[in-house]
């Protein structure tokens, strides 16, 4: 698990092949693009205007996310007082700048095609974390097991509706940025979801997905659906795979068949009038 940008970034873009010598190379150039000057200019005389503005942005978002990086290592290294004293320095005492910080490093290795999936865990369940920027300064494991307290119940909802108003960064990340005809956003699923259906009693039962992005024409949007009683969550992902391409396979975890997921809104209107 990585949790330090400075780590990740140099995963993505470091050269080097231990800690040492990236940290030797770093010494000797302020960026990582610094270090490539020369191959960057041999390669924007073979390009076109428009392939030209497109790496010039890409290259502007690497070493701008760099700058964010060296500067957060700057001032977490300066003695003063960190409100998470323990955490690497490249990591930032604001969970919503960490959020972003990852958010950046992942859609840059997408457009890239460094990776073509990703996985992310936003928080430990059982920790006692407390964001200021949530609007409270209840910590996040107690405030699960609220007790049926009307008042914690509404601080965790609190904490909740804080992480989940992180997403749109990314999905904004995702939008801006453009691969062929259409953008990452149109050819990208994201799955986002918990869990915990009550966590206040370790109910795993319930538990809500929510399905982003245009994934290539195979997410309708602006859905709720409703799965009856009793379906494994497997289903969802068995249909999920299905549509990302992987045709054959006839069963995921504990899956007892798919649960379907509209491929168009077209399909969902065609679905609804035949229920009817």
């Amino acid at each position: 698990m990585i949790r330090d940008p400075r780590t990740a970034f140099d995963l993505l873009f470091g050269a080097g092949g231990t800690p040492e010598e990236r940290q030797a190379r770093r010494r000797e150039n302020a960026s990582i693009l610094d270090w490539i000057v020369g191959e960057v200019a041999h390669l924007r005389r073979e390009l076109g205007a428009t392939d030209r503005r497109r790496m010039d942005q890409y290259l502007d978002n690497v070493r701008e996310i760099e700058r964010r990086i060296q500067m957060v290592e700057a001032q977490n290294s300066s003695g003063e007082q960190r409100e998470l004293p323990e955490a690497p320095a490249g990591v930032p005492d604001s969970f919503t700048e960490h959020m972003q910080m990852m958010f950046d490093l992942q859609v840059l290795a997408l457009q890239s095609d460094m990776t073509r999936v990703f996985s992310f865990k936003t928080g430990r369940d059982a920790s006692n974390r407390i964001y200021p920027e949530s609007g409270t300064d209840k910590p996040f494991h107690p405030t699960s097991h609220h007790g049926n307290n009307e008042e914690t119940i509404l601080d965790f909802n609190t904490i909740n509706r804080f992480y989940v108003g992180l997403l749109p960064y990314l999905l904004e990340k995702l939008h801006d940025s453009q691969d062929g005809e259409s953008s990452l956003l149109d050819q990208t699923m994201i799955i986002y979801g918990s869990p915990m259906g009550d966590p206040n009693i370790h109910n795993h039962r319930r538990c809500p997905l929510l399905l982003l992005g245009g994934a290539n024409g195979q997410l309708a949007g602006d859905m709720h659906l409703k799965a009856p009683d009793g379906t494994p969550m497997a289903n969802v992902f068995l249909n999920v795979m299905h549509k990302l391409g992987f045709e054959d396979m006839s069963s995921f975890g504990d899956s007892t068949g798919e649960f379907n997921v509209p491929s168009s809104v077209l399909t969902a209107v065609e679905e609804a009038s035949q229920s009817r």
